[in-house]
């Protein structure tokens, strides 16, 4: 069964000038039962990230900052909401429903979080929207625990994944794959293992090409025994903040490129939402509802 991460803490309640990209997290579920693709057995609800767990990837510093709400001013607007214990409390529930999607996917294949796919948040400060990074924590959980010995994670948002590139700048044992929009934030990039930055405007065809000469060279390389994979859909045509010009269709099929690879090698993969910034709600929502059908149909 695909098992999938949702807490009623996710519907964080924004005033209203930042409300607007959080409602996916409420309408995704209710999509996804409402045509049946799900039932309400495939959702858990995470318990809140314990603060040892996430010491394995964030300073004690900054744990300590962020959970007593004392962020400076200048750190409060590089993430970008406002916060207080409400969002940091849900940042937990995120990061820890990552860790546990990561074991469901060892025993079933497959496990996905409604939310999550923090990647701008580093070891001691959050960035674009991130607080914790829900899979850099996840990963260095199971590393710790010795539940995976080489680890790929595969970030198709649009923007570069630069604090989970930071955090994993000098582990061999993990894998950092991102391919985003190249004039797209963030300004300053960090270096993943390995980055592809596309040119706006970058249409299906190319998209999909390179990623499918790419993928199957990173993994045989490498040979990860685990993978997380950020499938932000701000890589669509009508996205804001996008700058690329990809279809809903040609999102769908680099979901099924991804999860076809993990599905025929045998790699358990944990998949993050990631960003999506649409006008249209309904695009957003489609876009994200296609990643759980594909997952759906190819593992279960």
């Amino acid at each position: 069964m695909l098992k999938i991460a949702f807490s009623p803490v996710y519907k964080y309640d924004l005033p209203a000038g930042h409300r607007f990209p959080m409602i996916k997290y409420e309408l995704i579920p209710e999509q996804l039962l409402y045509e049946g693709t799900v039932t309400q057995d495939n959702f858990f609800h995470p318990d809140p990230l314990p603060e040892p767990v996430a010491l394995l990837t964030h300073t004690k510093t900054y744990w300590d900052k962020l959970t007593g709400v004392r962020l400076s001013d200048k750190e409060v607007r590089a993430i970008g909401f406002p916060i207080n214990e409400k969002f940091v409390h849900r940042g937990r529930h995120i990061a820890n429903g990552t860790i546990q999607c990561a074991l469901f996917a060892q025993k079933e294949g497959c496990a996905m979080n409604v939310a999550g796919g923090t990647h701008h948040a580093f070891a001691d400060r959050g960035e674009g929207y991130c607080c914790f990074n829900d899979q850099a924590v996840a990963a260095n959980y199971l590393l710790h625990h010795g539940l995976a010995k080489k680890i790929l994670i595969v970030d198709l948002d649009v923007h570069q994944g630069n604090g989970t590139a930071s955090i994993f700048r000098d582990e061999p044992r993990v894998f950092t794959f991102s391919m985003h929009g190249e004039r797209n934030y963030p300004l300053r990039k960090e270096q993943s293992s390995l980055d592809i930055g596309l040119p706006d405007g970058t249409t299906d065809g190319p998209y999909l090409a390179t990623l499918r000469e790419i993928l199957p060279r990173i993994a045989e390389a490498f040979e990860p025994d685990f993978v997380f994979y950020l499938s932000g859909v701000d890589i669509l045509a009508s996205d804001q903040l996008g700058r690329l010009d990809i279809s809903r269709e040609g999102c769908r099929e680099r979901d099924r490129i991804v999860l076809s690879y993990c599905r025929q090698n045998g790699i358990p993969v944990a998949v993050s939402m990631g960003g999506g910034y649409s006008r249209r709600i309904a695009d957003i929502i489609e876009a994200h509802a296609n990643t759980f059908r594909v997952a759906q149909e190819i593992f279960f």
